[in-house]
């Protein structure tokens, strides 16, 4: 089904994060971060690779200490996905992973500390070819500026950013991407707003904290629907008190929705209702975890009833309407009767059947 409207997206300078190109005319990248212990290196490649299956194309890992520094660089040497290193306070932490080969440095230039400790990361930026994320966060914002503002707003995060930027700008680096997080929706929203209309850099969006999957889900999914919708955003990540693959599933449903990037399986499913001649609640649910693999874009419907089954059905690649008896469509047409006991199964062995035959596999 043809999107009706097309976001045209606010013109930003490309950088890349490995391969990975951000801003310009890049497609949004989907990102998660790792929550286990960096010195554990099993552990930490185990969900890194889990990320990765989940089809992120970033990953950010903690490096709060030297130790974890050293844990990093073998997990680097074992990853397949560009790594960005979130670092604060110890600019020396920053010197070491760029030197074992991350690929991009998440750090607030200003709460490194001296000039010439910010020069120095800055220059070693420079020399591997690594961009840096400044990433401002309301709840972490410079003393003075809780001071002056005594709370904070998103005039208070524009300004920390820019201090930020400042600084880079000095040492005539311009190689960086900026993010303004806060837990709070619409203090996010409008520093993004004011941001975005000042410089040209890729930005990172998230709505910081957002909570457990449910509600952190439908906070992110309006904040950052919000920002996207207006064309604003370069990278997302949504952050979840959950499985960091949980993260990139609704990243991807989020640019799904807004027709931004079609990755996996769009599926559209009705509420169901005691006309329903099925259980679509389960049918949905299990066909959603078998095609879980799927990174291509395909749309499919699943519809309980001849209310609305047969024009959702025709009007995807995979369509399936319950009555009596239910019928099967593809590409629009009727395609074949299926009894409730082998739904799942011919719902998913049509799915598959349809993406051999797109272009992109053949």
């Amino acid at each position: 089904m043809k999107a009706i409207h097309t976001i045209t997206r606010r013109k930003s300078r490309q950088i890349f994060v490995g391969n990975v190109a951000i801003g310009g005319d890049a497609p949004i990248s989907v990102q998660s971060m790792t929550n286990t212990p960096t010195t554990d290196v099993k552990a930490t490649l185990s969900q890194i690779k889990a990320i990765e299956h989940a089809g992120a194309d970033l990953v950010r890992v903690s490096v709060p200490t030297m130790e974890a520094a050293e844990a990093f660089k073998q997990i680097k040497k074992q990853a397949n996905i560009p790594l960005i290193t979130d670092i604060h306070f110890d600019y020396k932490i920053a010197l070491k992973v760029a030197e074992y080969g991350a690929d991009c440095l998440r750090i607030n230039p200003g709460n490194i500390g001296r000039e010439d400790r910010i020069r120095e990361v800055v220059a070693c930026a420079k020399e591997c070819g690594i961009p840096i994320r400044i990433g401002v966060n309301a709840g972490s914002l410079e003393k003075d500026l809780q001071k002056k503002y005594t709370e904070p707003t998103p005039e208070a995060m524009v300004e920390s950013a820019f201090r930020h930027i400042d600084i880079l700008d000095r040492l005539n680096f311009d190689n960086f991407k900026i993010s303004l997080k806060a837990s709070e929706i619409f203090m996010t929203v409008f520093a993004y707003q004011q941001l975005a209309d000042q410089i040209d850099n890729p930005l990172h969006l998230g709505i910081t904290e957002a909570g457990s999957l449910r509600s952190g889900t439908v906070k992110s999914a309006i904040g950052l629907g919000m920002l996207l919708s207006a064309g604003i955003g370069d990278t997302i990540r949504v952050s979840l008190a959950s499985d960091p693959v949980d993260e990139v599933r609704v990243g991807f449903d989020i640019l799904k929705s807004l027709s931004l990037r079609q990755k996996g399986v769009n599926l559209i499913a009705c509420p169901s209702c005691s006309r329903q001649k099925f259980d679509v609640i389960k049918v949905v649910n299990e066909l959603e975890a078998r095609l879980e693999d799927i990174t291509q874009p395909i749309d499919a419907a699943v519809i309980g009833c001849v209310v609305n089954g047969p024009g959702e059905a025709k009007a995807v690649s995979v369509g399936l309407t319950g009555g009596e008896p239910n019928l099967m469509y593809v590409d629009g047409k009727t395609d074949q009767k299926v009894s409730n006991e082998e739904l799942v199964d011919v719902l998913e062995a049509k799915i598959r059947a349809q993406l051999r035959l797109m272009p992109d596999n053949l």
